[in-house]
């Protein structure tokens, strides 16, 4: 008789500080995969907890919260099957990453976590012990060898197991998304699989939680790197794969492969996915803002319709006298195709207010930048009292080169609990403005169609702050810009490289000059979605107060 071995897939979406609710999902997958046979069911890294914890893991009360719900699953396996669930470890002095195999009634073992990743959004050596790599451990007739995420980036953990008995890789993992990183993904595993000849599975968690975007896309590989079962991204799912004894080993049945979209479907689906969820995990359900009837409000409005429903967003035209009607009607226009609630705060009346409160003071003086501001802040603080008195959350609309460069306004429309085109530089919003009008997903709870007037798209940039104005008055072209500040940011480039690459050197050195000292304005910058290995916040750190600046 063939052996077989029936394992559970649960790509789910946990919630940071959940851990009762979190251990109640899992007690509901559970169920499920009892129902249909399973031999096990895996969960996610530190599913338990939610990832990630950041310090909150650290407080001794929440990692012993965090056991004992763990240790409360163990009776379901009584009679049924196993369950590996991520959650911490705490043993005297130390804490550990822990994945749990709970098996007839108990607690079998805990695997420990060996590497600990201490890069770009992880700081896991600040907050886990390295665990000594652990062996296999058997669920009924299988060895399985459990590389916990950052461990199967490496041989040295997987060649271990194997070389101890593992007959399939198990990888849970908390990996969040940037954009094309399923590919590095896939190549890593199929390097484990090469080495070890053994069949690999690689579950990750699904859901925002802050800045970062957790996008499923579990897989299952067979010898030689061969997709056996392929999981959608975002969506929670759960997959039941079936494992076969052969004469050169365990063999994993074929499954679905399910299609993965294209890089604008899926940045797209994590700016939606992370607002929902950032609301969602915060208490918030409406939101609210500025809408000037240029391209990043528009787009902001978009996603908050899809993500939230149009109903639930509130869009706030605050015209001044240097408003056109151009934008005056794109605003109007935009939130009309959307289906959102439209209201009209003209700021003139505030604005002359400030402007004879402070004429004394500012006597003598021309007008600069600083009147400009007023307006920006008049509107923040127009749209702030609105946030309170509604209990919308305000959302702020600075694109990435905005943001790089400081073209925005600290306490005026840089206010906001939430930026999902924090991370999306402004050439690419132009495309991604296109994308959405000839693409709509049953999982957008906003209209179909082109709800981004075209006239939004094709029109000049302007903040309309003054007459006439032109962010290019002030910045290169958006196309130059961004190629700098790809350059700069994302690859961390000199200045000499760049000019290298056909940029004049002055304009490199005002946008790195710029760069630097915007600094202090993005340290109080709202969260946003994460989409590039290098987004502004714990991918990219620099100091406040820096005087260096490249001198090529």
């Amino acid at each position: 008789m063939t052996d077989t071995f029936r394992l559970t897939l649960a790509q789910l979406n946990p919630t940071v500080g959940a851990i009762d609710a979190n251990c109640d999902a899992a007690r509901a997958a559970y169920a499920k995969a009892q129902a249909a046979g399973a031999d096990m069911i895996a969960f996610p890294e530190m599913f338990s907890t939610g990832y990630q914890t950041q310090d909150l893991v650290m407080k001794p009360a929440f990692s012993a919260h965090a056991m004992r719900a763990i240790k409360a699953l163990a009776p379901l396996t009584e009679d049924g099957p196993a369950i590996g669930i991520g959650g911490p470890y705490a043993y005297g002095d130390k804490l550990y990453n822990g994945y749990w195999i709970l098996a007839k009634g108990k607690v079998q073992t805990v695997v420990l976590k060996h590497h600990r990743p201490n890069e770009t959004v992880f700081d896991e050596v600040r907050l886990f012990e390295s665990g000594d790599v652990h062996g296999p451990y058997r669920v009924g007739p299988i060895r399985i060898g459990t590389p916990i995420c950052e461990d199967a980036w490496h041989p040295d953990v997987s060649e271990a197991l194997a070389e101890t008995g593992a007959e399939i890789l198990l990888v849970p993992n908390g990996s969040p998304y940037y954009r094309n990183k399923y590919n590095r993904r896939l190549a890593h595993m199929v390097a484990r699989v090469t080495e070890t000849n053994l069949p690999l599975v690689y579950l990750n968690m699904v859901g925002g939680q802050d800045d970062q975007v957790f996008d499923g896309g579990s897989f299952v590989l067979n010898r030689h790197g061969k997709i056996a079962h392929q999981l959608p991204v975002f969506d929670e799912h759960l997959r039941h794969v079936d494992f076969v004894k052969t004469d050169e080993g365990w063999v994993a049945e074929s499954g679905d492969i399910t299609h993965h979209p294209d890089e604008w479907e899926q940045d797209y689906r994590a700016m939606v996915e992370s607002l929902r969820d950032y609301m969602r995990k915060t208490g918030f359900k409406k939101v609210l803002l500025g809408l000037s009837g240029g391209i990043d409000s528009a787009i902001v409005a978009t996603i908050a319709a899809d993500a939230l429903g149009p109903e639930n967003v509130r869009c706030v035209m605050l015209p001044s006298e240097y408003t056109s009607q151009s934008s005056l009607d794109d605003a109007k226009d935009i939130a009309n195709r959307l289906g959102c609630h439209y209201d009209f705060v003209p700021i003139k009346a505030g604005r002359d207010a400030i402007t004879d409160t402070l004429a004394p003071l500012f006597e003598g003086f021309k007008e600069d930048t600083t009147e400009e501001n007023v307006q920006s802040r008049l509107r923040g603080l127009l749209l702030m009292a609105l946030s309170n008195k509604f209990g919308e959350m305000l959302l702020t609309t600075g694109n990435k080169s905005e943001v790089a460069v400081g073209y925005c306004t600290i306490y005026g429309d840089m206010n906001g609990g939430y930026n999902p085109i924090k991370d999306m530089y402004k050439t690419r919003v132009f495309e991604q403005c296109r994308w959405r009008n000839a693409n709509h997903r049953p999982w957008m709870m906003g209209a179909a169609g082109e709800v981004i007037p075209v006239s939004i798209i094709d029109k000049p940039p302007s903040a309309e702050l003054r007459p006439d104005q032109r962010d290019d008055d002030s910045l290169p072209p958006y196309e130059v810009l961004d190629a700098i500040l790809e350059g700069l940011v994302d690859h961390e480039q000199s200045v000499a490289e760049l000019v290298d690459a056909g940029f004049e050197q002055a304009t490199v050195k005002r946008v790195e000059h710029l760069l630097y000292i915007s600094e202090y304005k993005r340290f109080q910058s709202a969260p946003g979605t994460r989409l590039t290995p290098r987004a502004f916040w714990l991918d990219r750190r620099y100091p406040i107060a820096n005087r260096w600046r490249d001198t090529d």
